[in-house]
């Protein structure tokens, strides 16, 4: 499979995503905690400061499992001195519950998924665009979450179902452009944005998806988790492997999850069984903005990056294709909208 012909929506629910005002659902999961011991037990089981959260503010937090590796990685917003809002990708709010309830103990918390609605606003021109919904929104209690990746900014809106809109309403400001899921998985992958499910999972550990300096307060109290964060960060977060970018060059075949990566140059008659592995492909798309494949995957440290890397199909059959490992994310940040 070789690069798609130009789609126009594509490039321009791109620009929108980056330069303007592109509206899409990301899917979100949704979790209040409230309780007098709300904010001491969140604070023992989140790696952020939450006691130190001003109603309104949120946080980017991991939630651990006892040796360390990911259960999640979710936002935290205090919604007033006793009450918390914990949002995750779709899928994951069952397991966020599941491990909150697990050390709950006697603790006077209660936890309630929130039967909500969530609606995302990316681009650099999002606030000029949006400011009269977002005003309405907040005067109707919605949340309205800044939202800032490797300089990929805009908004999430969560709140009631019937309150919300959805990406493709009519009532949309005229501004904001409806966008499809291509596009803004390709501006994912480019920002450099893990998911749940590809790049994080229960083996995830945090300093491999470069998370900790987003997501680590190292000057709070204890909390689950935290003595494996620790170690590896006065080690300098030396990992065995390390989430990068990839991009395959112009005209090269299509890049796919489950891919294998390999380094160096290709072996003599390019047998996969005598290629070794050195990492895999978690997620990838076709980037407008890149006119190229990108993808996000998971590389061994004695590979360089950036630098070249080659991919096989992970089928076994075939020789292998060249493509570049990058850091993240793969382009520079946007300009901010001027006026």
């Amino acid at each position: 499979m070789t690069a798609p012909s130009p789609v126009p929506s594509l490039d321009s629910e791109t620009e929108a995503l980056r330069r303007g005002a592109g509206a899409f659902r990301a899917g979100r999961d949704v979790l209040a905690v409230r309780g007098p011991d709300a904010e001491g037990y969140l604070q023992g089981q989140l790696s952020q400061d939450v006691a130190a959260l001003a109603v309104g503010a949120s946080a980017d937090s991991l939630l651990l499992e006892p040796d360390g590796k990911l259960s999640a990685l979710l936002r935290v917003t205090r919604t007033d001195g006793q009450g918390f809002v914990l949002d995750v990708d779709r899928g994951y709010g069952d397991a966020v519950q599941a491990r909150l309830r697990r050390f709950l103990l006697r603790s006077k918390v209660e936890l309630e998924p929130l039967a909500w609605r969530d609606l995302s606003l990316r681009g650099a021109g999002v606030h000029e665009a949006a400011a009269g919904l977002l005003t309405v929104l907040a005067e109707r209690g919605v949340l309205a979450l800044p939202f800032e990746w490797n300089g990929w900014t805009g908004v999430d809106l969560l709140g009631p179902e019937d309150v919300v809109l959805g990406p493709g309403d009519a009532a949309l400001p005229a501004g904001v452009t409806a966008c499809g899921a291509d596009a803004v998985e390709a501006c994912r992958i480019v920002s450099g944005v893990p998911a749940m499910g590809t790049e994080l999972t229960n083996k995830t550990i945090a300093a491999e998806a470069g998370l900790v300096e987003r997501t680590v307060n190292f000057t709070k109290g204890c909390y689950t988790g935290q003595e494996l964060v620790a170690r590896l960060d006065a080690r300098g977060s030396n990992v065995a492997r390390r989430l990068v970018g990839l991009v395959a060059p112009d005209g090269a075949p299509a890049l796919a999850r489950g891919m294998t990566l390999h380094a160096g140059d290709a072996p003599p008659g390019d047998a996969p069984a005598e290629d070794k592995v050195a990492g895999s492909i978690t997620s990838a798309a076709w980037s407008a903005e890149l006119g190229a494949w990108v993808a996000l995957g998971y590389l061994h440290r004695r590979v360089e990056a950036p630098g070249p890397v080659r991919v096989r199909s992970g089928d076994g059959v075939g020789g292998s294709r060249p493509a570049r490992a990058a850091l993240l994310p793969l382009t520079p940040a946007p300009a901010p909208a001027t006026g």
